[in-house]
């Protein structure tokens, strides 16, 4: 008992306080009432010659209002019969009806609020050290919080309202409850020792956040998301390590993906000495060949780790065939890269312009960064506050005719970037059936969304969720893990106790998980493209790459490798 009253001393608030001042009331009014009515009830005994108890009275009282009426005590008189009916029907407004709702609403509510408050964590345990702080509940934050649990980092997100809290809870992730502006919300969370704190929910509140942990802590990183170029020095100021723009990443993302105009490798990620590049084949001598024929590996030193066809990602074979559509997946050294421009990089002028649906933040900069590449662009867009210059058609790109007006038919590339994906499927079916042959790239915010764009003829589709999570891992770990697009990711782990002593070839990585191994390292120096040949050692690291499915499946098969790799590399 002592244990409810203090659960609800806790909960109490103003509004709360007078709630109870209200019950209190009702109660007090409630006696007074059966009081009133048991000293009526001797009353009107005393007139019909009949004498009772007091505790008969208020028996009488009670049994009547609650409609229970054994029948042993009754009236015998019109007025002793009025005045049971009187008593009657106030016991049905106020026991029957008032007093249950005032105990749920007043006693019962707020003490399953206490419990659930009670379940809900609102710190972590002492000595919790290296864990990452998610400070929103979005689609970032769950892809994120995916990723740790595959790589076994410990992490929370961190939410104000404790039913969210405990829905998290039921999905399996880690949450804790607390004011995002209150300091000892993150003392609880033992912030000083986390590793990395992500403010992602909007400009003014991100500024709030980083400001409120630097009164704790001067050294936590601390990365933060920025919609408006106006509040990156903001968020600086306030704290923030890094002050990071999605939505401009995402649209330079999806530019850097136009192919067409140039032949040349364009350079996708990195990791140490080790350069991942993109390009397209068409209009090379290597169209028509097989990867065998093609001796890249035997005359540059460079290997083909991937192809892209139409959107689909495939480890390739030495039998391979590279087609006029196909985008090599290089990976190699700056100077492999620079001797594979040598021998079969060109620059091509186009005349039109590539096509851009939407003109919000996302497809601005898209098209931006196209400028950059001295690539021209056209954006419709539907509002008529975001049409800034002649490069802007206002319309409907849902319209025939706009897309007509925009040169759809002569666009090499079309970017699709509205935030809302039934529309990026409605608009990637309608350019894939009047365009067969035209490049399309799409975003998708929703990750279950990704297939059904490739499947209404997305030649490239990028994640929001996906591309800033794996922003923000390469922050908290460098060179650890790297995404080239969506499902498809570089990782890099310690080699699993099963393949020490063999070589690349008897490991049969590629056949058994489909995942490529392009790096072997040891401390302070990298293979890239390693040999069949080469052998693996205690002391080595593998970059691999591979789709999501093919991560999953190496992990699941090297269990006992997740815990190491995990220790060693803090991812």
């Amino acid at each position: 008992m002592k244990l409810i009253f203090s659960e609800l001393i806790l909960l109490i608030t103003k509004k709360q306080e007078r709630n109870i001042w209200a019950l209190i009331k009702f109660f007090i009014a409630l006696i007074a009432m059966v009081t009133v009515y048991s000293t009526l009830f001797h009353f009107l005994m005393i007139f019909e010659n009949r004498e009772f108890s007091w505790i008969t009275g208020f028996y009488w009282t009670l049994t009547v209002m609650s409609t229970l009426g054994f029948g042993d005590i009754t009236f015998t008189t019109d007025l002793g019969k009025v005045f049971s009916i009187i008593v009657l029907m106030s016991g049905i407004v106020f026991l029957l009806t008032m007093l249950p709702f005032t105990f749920i609403q007043f006693f019962y509510l707020p003490w399953l609020e206490a419990q659930a408050r009670a379940r809900a964590p609102r710190g972590l345990p002492a000595g919790t050290k290296g864990h990452v702080i998610l400070t929103s509940y979005d689609p970032v934050a769950i892809n994120l919080a995916e990723k740790f649990r595959q790589y076994h980092h410990e992490y929370v997100i961190l939410v104000e309202e404790v039913k969210l809290a405990l829905e998290l809870q039921d999905l399996d992730f880690k949450a804790a409850v607390g004011d995002l502006g209150d300091p000892e919300t993150y003392r609880r969370l033992k912030v000083e020792d986390a590793a990395l704190v992500v403010a992602d929910v909007d400009d003014m509140m991100n500024t709030n956040i980083a400001f409120t942990i630097r009164e704790i802590s001067k050294q936590v990183p601390i990365v933060a998301n920025a919609d408006l170029d106006d509040s990156v020095d903001i968020l600086q100021l306030a704290g923030s390590t890094y002050v990071l723009q999605f939505t401009k990443m995402l649209g330079q993302s999806l530019a850097r993906r136009v192919l067409g105009t140039t032949t040349r490798a364009n350079v996708i990620g990195k990791i140490e000495s080790l350069l991942i590049a993109e390009a397209p084949a068409m209009r090379t001598p290597l169209v028509g060949k097989t990867l065998q024929q093609s001796k890249l590996r035997e005359t540059i030193g460079i290997n083909v780790v991937g192809i892209w066809e139409r959107g689909r990602f495939q480890i390739p074979t030495a039998e391979t065939l590279i087609n006029s559509t196909t985008v090599l997946l290089l990976a190699g050294s700056d100077d492999q890269l620079n001797a594979y421009d040598e021998k079969f990089g060109k620059d091509r002028k186009y005349q039109a312009p590539v096509l851009i649906l939407g003109g919000g933040r996302v497809g601005r900069a898209a098209g931006d960064a196209l400028l950059e590449r001295n690539i021209e662009y056209r954006i419709i867009e539907k509002k008529q506050k975001l049409i800034e210059d002649e490069r802007y058609i206002y319309g409907s790109a849902a319209d025939i005719n706009t897309l007509m007006q925009a040169g759809i038919k002569e666009a090499p590339s079309i970017i699709i970037t509205t935030h809302d994906d039934p529309t990026n499927i409605y608009l990637t079916i309608y350019c894939r059936r009047l365009c067969p042959n035209v490049q399309i790239i799409s975003r998708a915010n929703l990750e279950r969304n990704i297939s059904k764009l490739h499947t209404a003829g997305a030649d490239l589709v990028m994640s929001y969720a996906s591309m800033a999570s794996n922003t923000i891992l390469n922050l908290l770990k460098p060179d650890v893990l790297l995404m080239l697009a969506e499902g498809l990711n570089i990782f890099r782990v310690v080699v699993p106790p099963s393949y020490v002593g063999k070589s690349l070839a008897e490991s049969q990585i590629r056949t058994q998980t489909g995942c490529n191994v392009i790096a072997i390292c040891d401390p302070g120096s990298m293979c890239i493209n390693p040999g069949p040949f080469d052998r693996f050692s205690e002391s080595n690291e593998l970059i691999l790459i591979g789709s999501g499915e093919a991560e999953s499946r190496f992990f699941k098969m090297h269990s006992e490798m997740r815990k190491i790799e995990a220790a060693r590399t803090g991812v």
